[in-house]
């Protein structure tokens, strides 16, 4: 999955520092990130390779995260796509299995962030970078503001060798999918389970069985991932604003996950194969 980056080291520790020449940052343009032109992979800049063109970019940089010891910084600056070699690319090429993939992917999360909390909800004033941790605190009333990260539950609805597979409504991405939805206020992750199925497809389920959980930038969210076994009758009564499909399809049926980024992808393939004993 796209968090998984292991040996490598994913450190967000919130720092403190001035970024140095080396270090590399971040730089997005609505739904775009900049990078370096012609190359396979996602290549993020250094501060240097802007040095020439914008030798203040440093000094308004901020600290974002490191990965083993590469720090990367997040720069709010116009027309960096100027520099030859340098061009802004849709952000979707982020949802890849490598590093550089979700460093680019959680600084999109926090470019966000930072850009929908520039003034303070409460009062209307500027808010103010802390110098202690990752939050935004507002100078004139007090107001602490902290990243946002959304509860969201995955589930796998089973019925011995079959597993239920939708389809979302009016998205670009069109592969198989899973039932899935935000929790709701004073709701448990397992309640979240069973009213999610209950409005999507119209199914019980009974016997939850949590598989693990992902951190998934591109919508601010920490997703669970259930495997619910399915009570009753097995009558799909689709949400039709939300999916395009809901069906049951045989374990053999199944067709083999490609991108396998996705904590959804993950557990359809684990069912597919019978790599999870439910």
């Amino acid at each position: 999955m796209i968090h998984e980056i292991a040996p490598r080291k994913f450190n967000t520790a919130y720092m403190n520092q001035k970024a140095k020449s080396e270090d590399l940052f971040l730089s997005y343009l609505e739904d775009t990130v900049l990078v370096k032109e012609g190359m396979d992979k996602l290549w993020y800049p250094s501060f240097s390779d802007f040095a020439r063109e914008y030798p203040e970019l440093r000094d308004n940089a901020q600290y974002l995260f490191a990965v083993d010891d590469v720090n990367f910084y997040l720069v709010d600056e116009k027309g960096l796509d100027s520099v030859a070699g340098w061009s802004y690319v849709p952000a979707t090429r982020l949802r890849a299995n490598h590093w550089r993939s979700f460093a680019g992917a959680v600084g999109w999360q926090l470019n966000r962030w930072y850009n929908n909390h520039r003034f303070c909800s409460r009062c209307g004033k500027g808010m103010q970078h802390s110098t202690k941790e990752r939050m935004l605190y507002c100078e004139s009333c007090g107001f602490e503001v902290y990243p946002t990260i959304a509860p969201c539950v995955i589930v796998a609805v089973y019925d011995q060798d079959r597993l239920l597979l939708t389809k979302y409504k009016g998205r670009a991405y069109n592969r198989y999918a899973l039932i899935a939805g935000f929790s709701e206020i004073g709701e448990s992750l397992e309640q979240t389970v069973c009213r999610e199925v209950q409005e999507e497809v119209g199914l019980k389920v009974r016997n939850l069985y949590y598989y693990k959980s992902q951190p998934w930038p591109f919508t601010d969210t920490i997703l669970a991932g259930f495997f619910a076994e399915l009570d009753g009758n097995d009558t799909i009564r689709l949400q039709e604003d939300e999916l395009s499909l809901g069906v049951w399809m045989n374990r053999e049926d199944i067709p083999p996950q490609v991108e396998k980024v996705s904590l959804t992808s993950e557990m359809i393939e684990v069912f597919r194969t019978g790599a999870v004993k439910i």
